[in-house]
């Protein structure tokens, strides 16, 4: 069931972001077959008129595929424009759709990993990336384990689009934890049967405690969290991706990357080499669908 619109005096922003709720939350109601045919204007405008962060997205596919000519490089990121149009309005789409058809148009392969581990009261540690479209695995998860799906996020500075994004991604059930309270979290609810998502291939704020390797041809920082919280609480890691089979349907995949029972180094950060692994095939695999416009390389390791 979705939320009531929360009264003016309530909204936790300025009243000047009311009109643009309304206008999103109206956009949202539209048929997602609509929602398409405005993500290819969003295509154009973000491409050839306000070239959305054209030298980001470009010298990040260069870096990471040396091996492709400068027209392969283009012809990615013109793919990579158009999906991210796409996910744009299935983001929106959040804040209007029913579960029944987040079901029809999201297919999860392999969720007896969830459900094994569920049955034998376990909290599951789910990493995912910017993979696809990576805001409809929460919500799905929520319609399809009830009272299971819990994410990790970090809040955003803008109180409105921080409103907003916690209205979508919460609607259908999701329960969300700001990443400075994770540990906070894992300790109140030890032993509690559920999914605990991370997005994992974000970069760090800074070099420390951060796990080294090479990504993509590149040095790259990665959280260490899921090492630690695995090796300190035993629990199972479950590799979860996303991937669109035709406009506005999506199969998501798990695999599993430790099954919580054996012993842990926290410090050998093995499950986050296997997550680096997973997430550096699965961009080769479909390059045109990982997010290049964020700047995932702009930590760099202290000499």
């Amino acid at each position: 069931m979705s939320h009531p619109i929360a009264p003016p005096a309530t909204r936790p922003f300025p009243w000047y972001y009311v009109p643009l709720e309304w206008l999103l939350l109206g956009l949202a109601r539209l048929p997602l077959s609509v929602l398409h045919v405005v993500a290819d204007g969003f295509y154009l405008l973000m491409r050839y008129g306000l070239r959305y962060r054209q030298k980001v997205v470009l010298q990040n596919l260069r870096n990471s595929f040396p091996e492709r000519s400068e027209a392969e490089i283009r012809q990615i990121s013109a793919g990579f424009y158009r999906h991210f149009a796409d996910v744009i309005v299935e983001i929106l789409k959040l804040a209007a759709i029913s579960p029944a058809e987040l079901r029809r148009r999201v297919q999860i392969r392999n969720a007896e990993l969830f459900t094994e581990q569920f049955g034998a009261g376990r909290t599951v540690l789910a990493l995912g990336s910017h993979i696809g479209n990576w805001e409809w695995i929460l919500p799905t998860g929520a319609v399809t384990f009830p009272d299971k799906a819990h994410g990790v996020y970090k809040p955003l500075s803008n109180p409105f689009f921080e409103h907003f994004m916690l209205r979508l991604r919460t609607r259908t059930g999701a329960h969300l934890i700001p990443m400075r309270d994770t540990l906070r979290d894992m300790l109140r609810r030890r032993g509690q049967p559920r999914s605990l998502s991370m997005l994992s291939d974000q970069s760090p704020a800074s070099p420390e405690q951060t796990y080294w390797t090479t990504f993509l041809h590149q040095e790259t920082a990665f959280y260490t969290g899921a090492d630690k919280l695995a090796a300190q609480f035993h629990c199972p890691v479950l590799y979860v991706n996303i991937v669109r089979q035709r406009r506005g349907y999506y199969e998501i995949s798990v695999e599993q990357l430790h099954d919580g029972t054996a012993p842990l180094d926290k410090d050998a950060h093995a499950i986050t080499e296997a997550f680096a692994r997973c997430v550096e095939r699965d961009i080769r695999a479909r390059p045109a669908d990982y997010l290049w416009s964020h700047r995932r390389w702009k930590l760099k390791r202290a000499a």
